[in-house]
């Protein structure tokens, strides 16, 4: 059965922002709405004056030919003028009612058209030397034959644009064996995964701008976070519903240029549809996954691991504070509990073995950053010493003795 929580966190996810509570620069909710209202504004100028060009074209070709034209009543004027505002009103529905246009479909249609339209011409000369040589002169003639050539262009078009539409993914000209690859200008955006998304730390290296690089959250990714956040178990339910308030946070945080776009690409798993993805349009995957790291590195595929990032920098949790942990399963060791900060951090507590279930303050003694990711060490306090901390090194008898050689004044 699916959770309402996490629809409800899917319907959330859509271009927003929010106000800036800090820093001289600022974009607030109130200027982006206005410049939403502003745009809405100038398309629907533009719309009123599509059409009212429309019908002014019509009325001034009516006029200029009206003494060539018999019998031009009003009423032919009046019909001329709703036949144009109809098929404008076409246009303009056909123009609301798909907001969401992309580049490629509409080059598509535009390249599918022009394919078409040459076809059509091409095939209507033929027909036009067809029709000399039988002498298929005549007014009837001449009627069946227009009327074959409009139908022979629009069936061609028709099927041009349904092609290049259905396959310009892959769609290449090869004049010889020259590929039209997409080219990506200026810095290149970088490609989310589950885990970078979860982990959080994104968004705040957003606000206090370190992300300069257009983000792009594919949609397979967001149907995984889906599918977590409807997991019967719980941790996993937890990072789902955790991922998709974070998107929810990025997109309205005025300092991220996120987009979440749909790509048509084929993988038997996430991760390698990422991978195909960030190599066949040349973007940067930003992870905390190793192993994900290590296999698009094979691909030839630039990755930046969060984790690499946070490992040259000083941890977020120091030794000697205190956190609220929730001891989930015991440890390896005798006497120790596991814990998992909300994203996902690991945490060995030493003397939690008792405290299955339960919720508790628990001092931090040390910290472990890798490439894999962020392990802390803590302890519930006054349960005994830090059993963590590297232990004393001591001498063996043969040092002692050598010493003892070379100081004899000092045990003497």
């Amino acid at each position: 059965m699916t959770d309402m929580n996490s629809q409800d966190r899917i319907m959330d996810i859509q271009p927003s922002a929010q106000k800036s509570a800090s820093g001289r620069y600022e974009l607030p909710s109130e200027m982006v709405a206005q410049q939403a209202r502003s745009q809405r504004m100038l398309l629907l100028i533009v719309r009123c004056l599509f059409l009212v060009l429309l019908v002014a074209v019509t009325v001034l070709t009516l006029a200029s030919e009206s003494s060539q034209i018999e019998q031009l009543t009003p009423q032919t004027v009046l019909g001329w003028i709703i036949a144009t505002v109809a098929v404008g009103a076409i246009v303009l529905l056909a123009d609301a009612f798909t907001p969401n246009k992309r580049l490629t479909s509409v080059v598509g249609v535009y390249l599918g058209i022009c394919v078409g339209l040459i076809g059509a011409v091409a095939i209507g000369a033929l027909l036009d030397v067809i029709a000399d040589a039988w002498e298929l002169t005549e007014s009837k003639g001449m009627i069946y034959l227009g009327l074959s050539k409009v139908i022979i262009g629009i069936v061609l078009c028709y099927l041009s644009v349904s092609f290049v539409l259905t396959t310009k993914d892959d769609f290449r000209l090869v004049i010889p064996y020259v590929e039209f690859a997409k080219q990506v200008r200026g810095v290149r955006p970088l490609l989310l995964d589950t885990s970078a998304i979860i982990d959080g730390r994104i968004n705040d290296l957003g606000q206090i701008g370190f992300l300069d690089a257009p983000l792009i959250v594919p949609k397979f990714v967001i149907d995984e976070l889906q599918q977590l956040a409807d997991s019967s178990d719980k941790n996993k339910r937890t990072k789902g519903r955790r991922g998709l308030d974070m998107v929810s946070r990025m997109q309205s945080n005025p300092y991220l240029d996120l987009s979440i776009d749909d790509p048509q690409v084929e993988g038997l798993s996430v991760d390698k549809m990422l991978i195909e993805l960030a190599r066949t349009q040349n973007l940067r995957i930003l992870t905390t996954d190793f192993n994900l790291k290590k296999v698009a590195n094979i691909h030839d595929v630039a990755v930046l691991n969060v984790n690499d990032l946070a490992n040259t920098l000083r941890a977020a949790v120091m030794p000697e504070e205190t956190m609220l942990i929730k001891i989930l399963k015991p440890g390896e060791n005798p006497d120790q509990g596991i814990g998992y900060l909300e994203d996902g951090t690991m945490v060995v507590v030493e003397g939690a073995d008792g405290m299955i279930g339960r919720e508790v303050q628990v001092t931090v003694t040390n910290t472990l950053q890798t490439s894999a990711g962020r392990m802390i060490f803590a302890r519930v306090p006054g349960t005994g010493p830090d059993t963590t901390a590297t232990p004393p090194i001591e001498k063996t008898p043969a040092e002692q003795r050598g010493t003892s050689r070379r100081n004899p004044r000092r045990n003497g």
